[in-house]
């Protein structure tokens, strides 16, 4: 079984997975700062499920407060790349 946001998207809204999703916010928020884009597998900054840890990306993606970029080199989850959206982090 592999990864599917819409089975894991209501764990997010859990409150482990808030904490989990502002954990990954605010990293986010300070990688795009330093950088301008960031890889999925620097967000993975808290302990969980790494699914779970998509799913708040995926949430954030969902939210327009991080835009995928296609990573032309890789498809691995953790090789997926982020810029900042238009809603401001």
């Amino acid at each position: 079984m592999g990864y599917d946001y819409k089975d894991r998207r209501a764990k997010v809204f859990t409150e482990e997975g808030q904490v989990m999703f502002l954990k990954i916010r605010d990293k986010a928020r300070e990688l795009l700062s330093m950088s301008g884009a960031v890889q999925s597998g620097k967000l993975q900054c808290v302990v969980g499920e790494v699914w779970d840890m998509m799913a708040c990306m995926d949430r954030l993606v969902e939210l327009g407060e991080l835009i995928e970029v296609p990573n032309p080199h890789s498809t691995a989850g953790q090789h997926r790349i982020f810029i900042q959206g238009r809603m401001s982090l």
